[in-house]
């Protein structure tokens, strides 16, 4: 594994899903940049991430600080972002610095941690199967996104002769 921030369990299904949006331009380029720093900074077994927008902001930064005409991305529009995601119920503010992630989609832990966090979320939500993390936005449907790989392939290449 690349870098010692470990691992985490992602939603195949999810993965898939992130990277047709971006190609469909059905959720943008900060969104998913957003999504995927947030994501990675995890505390390990709580889905929970600790960063301000500002932090984020800086994190997302940090390459481009050391190029001289290097693309930033703005506090504002890691504030679109996470409102954004928030909405789409791949992440749930939860005070300030405080992020929740979808731990359905993405978690830093093992299955029995997730399932406990899982848990905990149904709780505050009164089990409302509307509420986070159920509901996943944008708005699509699973029958939308079969990419096809479902259908066997016959890779026999039969007897080679000569």
């Amino acid at each position: 594994m690349a870098g010692d921030a470990g691992y985490s369990l992602a939603s195949n299904w999810f993965t898939q899903l992130l990277a047709q949006l971006a190609v469909a331009n059905s959720i943008t380029k900060s969104q998913l940049c957003v999504f995927l720093y947030v994501a990675g900074g995890q505390e390990r077994g709580t889905g929970v991430a600790q960063y301000t927008q500002q932090e984020i902001t800086d994190g997302l930064n940090k390459l481009a600080e050391k190029k001289k005409d290097g693309k930033r991305i703005t506090r504002s529009t890691v504030n679109r972002a996470v409102r954004a995601l928030a909405g789409y119920k791949w992440v749930e503010q939860l005070g300030n610095g405080v992020i929740q992630l979808n731990v359905k989609l993405w978690f830093h832990g093992n299955s029995t941690a997730q399932h406990a966090v899982l848990e905990r979320i149904a709780a505050q939500h009164d089990r409302d199967p509307e509420a986070f993390p159920n509901a996943i936005g944008p708005d699509v449907h699973q029958e939308e996104l079969d990419l096809g790989f479902t259908q066997q392939t016959n890779y026999n290449r039969g007897k080679r002769t000569g």
